[in-house]
């Protein structure tokens, strides 16, 4: 079983009290390559655990892979922190930006001019006809579904969370943390792909932090219509959001909660929200 936290000793000072020391737990970061039929592909800070599925969600985000039979993995990462995956027919070729020059960090998404220009063209499953209808007392239940599942942030109070609901029951579907929020939200599209359940059609994709464009963007690439965040999201991941006619949804905590798009989707006591 992966590490994905460790104890540490550490100095704990607070005003006016003795100095303690104590022990203290810390999320787990490692490195991850990714390579595809033996090239080196990507390379990722992550925490252990799951690797497959962050591998097999990257490659969806990426519009590398739509179908889980796209993609094959003899087994998780090995001791040096490699992760080879192999590519079916029907699959896409990574993009020549991808080959010649990627590289992602835990807190970031994508970088590059390239993969600025990628991003909105390697979409599989169009949402703004996505019949989901959804009630806004349902969605204010899912962040503390989401925080109960938070295990190790629990413990280290240093990891993401992504995890995806259905919208007609809330019922939790796949809970994944990491001390990247897009390798989180990779993961539980990974999970969704080897399940079968892309595109998402029905389904609610919750994260724990705030909202950028790649995570937007990751929601629609897997057929994701609505997309809740615990805090903001940028002004390009709201553009996006309402261009693509995906519901985005930030400061969804207690009862309340602010919809940047697509609100039509949100069921209220007075109807359906506008």
């Amino acid at each position: 079983m992966p590490r994905i936290t460790v104890s540490r000793r550490v100095t704990r000072i607070r005003v006016g009290e003795p100095v303690q020391i104590c022990p203290d737990h810390l999320a787990v970061e490692e490195p991850l390559e990714l390579r595809v039929d033996g090239k080196p592909l990507t390379v990722t800070m992550r925490t252990p655990g799951h690797d497959e599925e962050l591998a097999a969600g990257f490659l969806v985000s990426q519009g590398v892979i739509n179908a889980p039979e796209h993609f094959h993995c003899a087994g998780p990462a090995d001791a040096y922190n490699v992760l080879d995956v192999s590519l079916a027919s029907g699959a896409r070729p990574p993009a020549q930006f991808l080959e010649r020059d990627f590289s992602t960090r835990s807190s970031h998404g994508i970088h590059g001019i390239a993969s600025m220009d990628t991003l909105t063209t390697v979409a599989k499953y169009p949402v703004p006809d996505e019949s989901l209808r959804i009630t806004a007392e349902l969605l204010a239940s899912f962040p503390d579904e989401l925080r109960v599942g938070q295990a190790a942030f629990d413990r280290t109070g240093g990891l993401h969370a992504a995890a995806l609901f259905d919208a007609a029951t809330g019922q939790l579907l796949v809970l994944r943390e990491d001390v990247g929020r897009h390798n989180a939200v990779d993961k539980v599209i990974g999970w969704a792909l080897m399940e079968h359940r892309l595109p998402g059609r029905g389904l609610v994709l919750m994260v724990s932090g705030r909202t950028s464009f790649d995570l937007v963007h990751k929601a629609l690439v897997s057929g994701i219509p609505v997309l809740a965040a615990i805090s903001a999201p940028s002004s390009l991941a709201a553009e996006l959001a309402e261009t693509e006619g995906l519901t985005l949804i930030g400061f969804l905590r207690g009862q309340s909660m602010v919809a940047y798009s697509r609100a039509d989707r949100i069921r209220t006591e007075d109807g359906r929200a506008q």
